[in-house]
């Protein structure tokens, strides 16, 4: 007597698909410690600013800076206290580029180079899904804390009771004072995200997910304060350049003619006034962004960069779905084989 056995297929999966988000938090959980201590380690560089280091640095301040600005020398004391604010900064400004290595290297680049995000596929996580928790999740823990970080950079920065250079216009406090330190890694997750996708190789995709990110916020920060309509100051030929003070962002520089034609500044000899006279110099220029502008010129640069991210995450989907519409990442199931037994 002879019978045939065929196993049954697969049983088709039940129940909600594997839970993305806390996949992607345990396999990444090293990044994720990294983060954190991050976090902490400058909310508490922050904090400490805010209070006894101000306290002490300001009376050395007094005591060493009465009058004269230029001719104060700093102490240990004051020194400490710009570190504990300008390396929050720096570490707030640059922060996309570590975000852009690790999203196209280790949270991209890696599982496409050795299968893992295809061995995903065919459990019971989509593509879809399985990017969406990829994206989302690091998003979340990265907003979160970024927004910490400028909060209390905002409440050290407000209460700063004498000027140690640190200005609005500097670039890294900046950064640190508003929105841009909060799209600035939501760009760079969605740009290594996406070389990640493209190159599927981790090592590539570090470096080009990298540059790529460099070049984005540099260029952000360059077109920006265009987007937003320069005051411009004016001098007479008589005293110096417009004399605005430290708390402005400047941008270009020169002469006027007597038409309202702006010139750079000539290159002159010891006649002044002749050498004035020769390029129909009539007064001095300096355009320049007030302490008011902070905020639209935060705006802008926090829209360019979210319009980067969108950009980025919607090619990121659609280059997925395309691969999968085409064959070149569709794996079916394993089935069993059916066999006869005596």
């Amino acid at each position: 007597m002879t019978a045939t056995t065929t196993a049954a297929a697969p049983a088709p999966v039940t129940g909600r698909p594997a839970a993305t988000g806390r996949t992607v938090l345990r396999l990444h959980r090293a990044a994720l410690i990294v983060w954190l201590v991050v976090v902490a380690a400058a909310a508490g560089s922050l904090l400490w600013a805010y209070g006894p280091a101000a306290t002490d640095a300001y009376a050395h301040w007094r005591r060493q800076c009465p009058d004269d600005i230029d001719a104060c020398m700093w102490d240990t004391t004051i020194n400490g206290y710009y570190r504990a604010v300008r390396l929050p900064e720096l570490a707030l400004s640059w922060l996309c580029l570590p975000v852009a290595a690790w999203a196209g290297a280790a949270l991209i680049g890696r599982e496409m180079e050795n299968g893992t995000a295809k061995l995903a596929w065919t459990q019971s996580v989509s593509p879809a899904r399985w990017l969406v928790g990829k994206l989302a999740v690091p998003a979340a823990v990265l907003t979160v804390g970024t927004t910490v970080l400028v909060l209390v950079h905002r409440l050290t920065f407000e209460a700063n009771p004498f000027p140690v250079y640190l200005y609005w216009s500097e670039r890294e406090t900046f950064v640190a004072n508003g929105t841009v330190a909060v799209a600035l890694p939501l760009c760079a997750l969605a740009l290594g995200a996406l070389t990640g996708l493209l190159l599927r190789r981790t090592l590539p995709a570090l470096a080009l997910g990298t540059a790529v990110t460099w070049g984005v916020a540099y260029l952000a920060a360059q077109v920006t304060p265009d987007l937003w309509p320069w005051k411009t100051a004016t001098a007479s030929l008589e005293s110096e350049w417009p004399t605005l003070g430290t708390d402005v962002l400047y941008g270009d520089q020169g002469m006027l003619t007597g038409t309202g034609a702006r010139i750079p500044y000539p290159t002159c000899g010891d006649d002044f006034a002749q050498c004035m006279t020769d390029h129909h110099a009539t007064a001095f220029y300096a355009d320049y962004h007030p302490a008011s502008h902070f905020w639209p010129l935060q705006l802008i640069e926090t829209g360019i960069l979210l319009g980067v991210t969108a950009t980025a995450v919607t090619t990121a989907f659609w280059l997925l779905r395309r691969r999968i519409t085409t064959g070149a990442a569709t794996f079916p199931l394993p089935r069993r084989k059916t066999g006869a037994a005596a």
